[in-house]
């Protein structure tokens, strides 16, 4: 692991408000993107628009836990912290989902949106459990 990460690491195990916070941000960022560019322009991803509806609203309640979690969570933050990244593994996996189910309506822009939110998701779980792991 390099120095960096592992400085990043340390750094979110002393203050894992920041890890709700990153989330938080993570989660309004893909809430945006799909509500604001994949919905409105859906014929170029090819995602079917409920589908992008039920993903932003999951975003949503996911921005709100977290920031939520940011602001009220003083101590005792690793169940709160277990049941977000619970909450991403599923989305994760849900996301998967429906792109294998509709891969054949995707465009190659929309393989490529979904391909890079599926990775960052995946990083910010295996960050998420790295903190979880850390004992303090």
């Amino acid at each position: 692991m390099s120095t960096g990460i592992r400085s990043m690491i340390n750094q979110l195990t002393s203050n894992p408000k920041k890890l709700f916070l990153i989330d938080g941000l993570g989660a309004f960022l893909t809430a945006f993107f799909l509500l604001e560019i994949l919905a409105r322009f859906q014929e170029y991803f090819g995602m079917p628009i409920t589908i992008i509806y039920f993903l932003s609203a999951a975003a949503c309640i996911y921005m709100m836990y977290s920031i939520c979690c940011y602001l009220f969570v003083f101590s005792d933050w690793h169940p709160y912290l277990k049941a977000i990244t619970i909450a991403n593994i599923i989305y994760c996996c849900v996301t998967i989902t429906l792109v294998i189910y509709f891969f054949q309506n995707l465009t190659m822009l929309g393989l490529i949106y979904f391909l890079i939110e599926i990775i960052v998701i995946i990083s910010l779980i295996l960050l998420e459990l790295t903190v979880l792991s850390k004992k303090i």
